[in-house]
């Protein structure tokens, strides 16, 4: 870890404690790696301009009555799902993959059935997608904060 992200022992621990408890104060941090308050101000100030620390407002996706699926796309133009997962509110976040699958996408919905109706409106009929694999997820272990946009009604995918 010390040489992938450039951080010490003593960043990787301010990190963990910001994951268990993203409202600590910077003197509570201080006070569990015996380190001074300002000090522990520039770390994470470090930290967050080297992209390694993020903070970032969202929705806990295990506390919510959200339906979640993965979606994994084999085309010929991964792009072009990259770019619509871009502009659809129901799609939380897109990956590029290796392998026969090429394209795997994050699905929220407030309805189960929508999900299918998403997946059917953008790629079901596109000549560039040669198959489509879609699982509903019905467990996360651990907290999972998403920023969501949840304005779903500005997509023109699940109008009739």
């Amino acid at each position: 870890m010390t040489e992938i992200l450039g951080m010490d022992e003593i960043d990787q621990k301010i990190v963990q404690l910001i994951q268990e408890d993203p409202n600590l104060t910077h003197t509570e941090i201080a006070t569990h790696v015996n380190r001074s308050q300002p000090t522990i101000g520039m770390r994470i100030r470090k930290l967050e301009d080297a992209g390694v620390l993020h903070f970032q407002a969202g929705i806990n996706i295990k506390e919510t009555e959200l339906y979640l699926s993965r979606c994994d796309i084999a085309t010929s133009n991964p792009e072009k799902i990259i770019q619509i997962a871009r502009n659809c509110p129901y799609m939380i976040n897109v990956f590029r993959l290796s392998g026969g699958w090429n394209v795997s996408l994050l699905l929220a919905s407030l309805k189960l059935e929508d999900l299918d109706k998403i997946i059917n409106y953008h790629f079901r009929n596109d000549k560039e997608v040669q198959k489509i694999q879609m699982e509903i997820i019905t467990d996360i272990s651990e907290n999972y904060v998403i920023p969501l946009n949840i304005l779903f009604e500005s997509c023109d995918c699940l109008i009739e």
